[in-house]
C-alpha cells in the first residue's frame, strides 16, 4: 500500500490517531527528569559543517521522539496506514519523513535522505526497525554515512521507571516523573560505501550501542546523589 493507495477513511483515521497520540506523549514527557551525558557530540558535528545521523534502536523512539523534538530531523517512516499517522506525529514534533521501508521503497527514502542532508537537515534511523531481529543492526544508516560524509552519531535512552511492551524490541514506555538517561557516543565516519566497510561499520555500531546502553542503565540505576 503506498501513500496515495490510502483511502480517505485511512487518512481521516490517521489524523485522528495523530491529534490524540501527540498530546497524550506531550503530557507524559514533561514529566521526566533527563540526565544527558554526550550532548555536546551533536553540537560538535553540526559546528563542523555535517549533519548527524542518529542511530538508536527500535524500541527507545518514544523518548527519543520527545528529547530531539524540533530540530528538523528526517526519519523513515513505512508507505503504509501505519506509517501514515507515525509520520503525522513526528510532523508534530518538528520531525520529517522519507516515506519507505526495508521491504518496500526503502532506496526511495535513502535518496530523499541523501537530499535532506545536503540541505542541512539531519537524519534518524532506528537500526533494527521495524521489524527486527532485536538489537541487530540494519545497514541503511551505515551506506549512508559512507555515502554522504556525514557522521553516524549514536545514542542510547534509559528510564529507571517504565512499562515494556511485550514486543521484539522490548520498546520502554517511560512512567510518569521517571528519570531517563540519555547517553550520545563520538561520532562515527564511514570512509566509504563499499560492502566490506558497510558491513565492519554496521559491526562497529552495534559494539557502540551496546557500550552506551550499560553506560545509560548505570545512570538510571544510581542514586541521583551520587551521579
Amino acid at each position: 500500500m503506498t501513500e496515495s493507495a490510502l483511502t480517505r477513511g485511512q487518512q481521516a483515521k490517521a489524523a485522528m490517531i495523530a491529534a490524540a497520540a501527540s498530546p497524550a506523549i506531550r503530557l507524559l514527557c514533561r514529566t521526566l527528569r533527563w540526565q544527558v551525558e554526550g550532548a555536546h557530540h551533536y553540537d560538535d558535528v553540526v559546528r563542523a559543517g555535517r549533519q548527524p545521523i542518529l542511530a538508536l534502536w527500535h524500541g527507545r523512539i518514544l523518548p527519543g521522539l520527545y528529547y530531539l523534538r524540533g530540530r528538523g530531523i528526517v526519519v523513515i517512516t513505512s508507505r503504509n496506514f501505519d506509517g501514515e499517522w507515525i509520520a503525522r506525529i513526528l510532523a508534530r514534533y518538528g520531525f520529517g519523513a522519507a516515506r519507505g521501508s526495508t521491504s518496500r521503497g526503502g532506496a526511495r527514502a535513502l535518496v530523499q535522505l541523501r537530499k535532506d542532508l545536503a540541505s542541512g537537515r539531519p537524519a534518524a534511523f532506528t537500526l533494527d526497525g521495524p521489524r527486527g531481529p532485536a538489537r541487530l543492526a540494519q545497514p541503511g544508516a551505515v551506506w549512508l554515512s559512507g555515502a554522504t560524509g556525514h557522521p553516524l552519531l549514536p545514542f542510547h535512552i534509559e528510564s529507571d521507571r517504565h512499562w515494556t511492551l511485550s514486543s521484539w524490541d522490548r520498546t520502554q514506555i517511560p512512567k510518569p516523573f521517571s528519570r531517563c538517561a540519555i547517553v550520545f557516543g563520538a561520532p562515527l565516519q564511514v570512509p566509504s560505501s563499499d560492502a566490506a566497510t558497510i558491513e565492519r561499520m554496521t559491526r562497529e555500531l552495534e559494539i557502540a550501542l551496546r557500550t552506551l546502553e550499560e553506560r545509560a542503565v548505570r545512570l538510571v540505576r544510581l542514586p541521583a546523589a551520587m551521579q
